[in-house]
């Protein structure tokens, strides 16, 4: 039975001519876009998301998924502060807003120091990964990690690492049983399929600060809480391979494959395990990419399937134009050679 995993041009915050030829040159139609950069420091106006699609389709390109929005959008409604409620009510326009222009699935974390890494090394033939090590990461300061905020384009008006120091894990499920409580019951009415991405790197606990969803018992928890149809997981590969290596993926896909609650992936991998790894080129990691992707088929996943993070090739852009060109065409392989050993058979 052909695959009909979907492939998608993704994690972009502006569009214009030039993703609009990326993607149409690589022949891909499927767009997904993190945090899109628009005007609204509470929310998006529909008029502004109704205009990013029409460029779309003004070069035959189709908006599936948007994940995330800034974290100024949601940051209380995450550390449960004063204001979560207008925060949330904003949430729940921008659920109806992105329902209005046809977007299948709303991608969202609970993480709001972001992902973790302590430095850049040299991978394959000189390109640059990143890389993760705990030890190091307790001995950086907070200045170190407002940096990470402020690439991040996520500025608070707060420390968010002073307001964490005293939260913990079990605060945060209970903040996003609060946020589920409101999220899910307009999900369902406009039947918008929501999606969580796990921490990166699922440690529970580093720089004084704990994590939510840090293993897939965590996950099922979450999936308990949201209790509906259309709460789902954003499934990075890489975020499993950082805990569990080969068989973390593998169990992550097994049990949300099984029960139809794999809504996108995010196809990437590292080398090593916590406490250090770091990230890699695919095929060179933890897990077999084409064991992965017949293992996605088995469970007849039919969802998105995207590059995430890219390692930083010579004299590419910043986006990683050459990287990600090189990860999706090697996923599509994947896909189409799978797709004509079952036709053979």
């Amino acid at each position: 039975m052909k695959s009909k995993m979907r492939m998608c041009v993704s994690q972009f915050q502006v569009f214009d001519d030039e993703m609009a030829a990326f993607a149409s040159q690589l022949g891909y139609t499927n767009i997904q876009m993190n945090s899109p950069a628009l005007p609204g420091e509470k929310v998006w106006s529909l008029e502004d998301l109704k205009a990013l699609k029409s460029r779309m389709e003004q070069y035959g390109l189709k908006f599936v998924m948007v994940e995330n929005v800034p974290l100024i959008f949601y940051d209380k409604v995450i550390l449960g502060l004063p204001g979560r409620d207008e925060q949330l009510d904003n949430y729940l326009l921008t659920i109806r807003n992105l329902h209005e222009i046809g977007i299948e699935i709303f991608g969202h974390h609970f993480s709001p120091t972001f992902v973790w890494r302590t430095r850049d090394l040299d991978g394959r033939g000189g390109a640059q990964v990143t890389a993760f090590d705990a030890a190091e990461f307790e001995l950086l300061g907070n200045e170190s990690m407002k940096e990470v905020m402020k690439r991040k384009k996520h500025l608070l008006d707060y420390d968010v690492f002073e307001v964490m120091q005293d939260m913990t894990a079990e605060d945060l499920f209970r903040n996003y049983e609060y946020f589920m409580k409101a999220v899910m019951p307009e999900a369902e009415k406009y039947d918008m399929k929501i999606a969580l991405h796990p921490d990166d790197p699922p440690l529970r606990r580093g720089h004084h600060v704990e994590r939510m969803i840090c293993s897939l018992d965590d996950y099922k928890r979450a999936m308990n809480i949201a209790d509906s149809p259309n709460w789902g997981v954003n499934l990075c590969l890489g975020c499993c391979s950082e805990l569990g290596g080969a068989n973390g993926v593998k169990e992550a896909i097994r049990y949300f494959g099984g029960r139809k609650k794999l809504f996108s992936v995010h196809f990437r991998d590292v080398q090593g395990q916590l406490p250090h790894f770091q990230e890699c080129f695919l095929g060179e990691g933890n897990f077999n990419p084409p064991e992965i992707i017949r293992l996605l088929a088995e469970y007849k996943y039919d969802g998105l399937i995207m590059e995430d993070h890219v390692a930083k090739l010579s004299f590419d852009t910043v986006y990683g134009h050459r990287a990600r060109a090189h990860e999706l065409g090697y996923i599509k392989g994947l896909i189409d050679m799978m797709n004509y050993d079952e036709e053979q058979k």
